[in-house]
């Protein structure tokens, strides 16, 4: 069942900081009855569902997916990314724009290389010896065990 106009505008001001009364009066709805419009929008199952779907899209949107990382592991191996560093002058503090450094270039290497399996030290044993095992004990005669 689609949502009407302002209950859709409900679900998309809920989201944004989780106050529903807050929520329903950026809505359209009249602030004396807010709160209860609230409790009721968020007991109906159309809107409870709506929230879900739109909490689920920002949730994708904020995290960084693999390709995103390995996109941005690759620009500081580069070179290309930056990062904002305050730095002190006679006069205050200036906030300055510089490339990421070698060190951190270093690490995205490592972490690339990793994803990749180029730093793998492991060594393989395969063979086709059979095991043995031999009971060498001598029987000490004392009828222990």
């Amino acid at each position: 069942m689609a949502l009407q106009a302002r209950q859709e505008l409900f679900c998309l001001e809920y989201i944004k900081d989780g106050n529903a009364t807050q929520a329903a009066i950026r809505a359209g709805y009249k602030p004396k009855y807010a709160g209860t419009n609230a409790d009721k929008l968020l007991k109906n199952t159309n809107i409870r569902a709506r929230i879900d779907e739109l909490m689920a899209e920002v949730q994708q949107e904020k995290i960084a997916d693999a390709e995103e990382v390995l996109r941005y592991l690759t620009s500081v191996i580069r070179g290309e990314a930056t990062e904002e560093v305050a730095v002190g002058t006679p006069i205050g503090t200036e906030i300055i724009t510089k490339h990421i450094g070698g060190r951190e270039q270093v690490k995205a290497a490592e972490l690339l290389a990793k994803r990749y399996g180029l730093l793998t030290e492991n060594v393989k044993l395969s063979g086709g010896l059979p095991v043995q095992i031999v009971d060498d004990m001598e029987d000490s005669g004392d009828g222990g065990g």
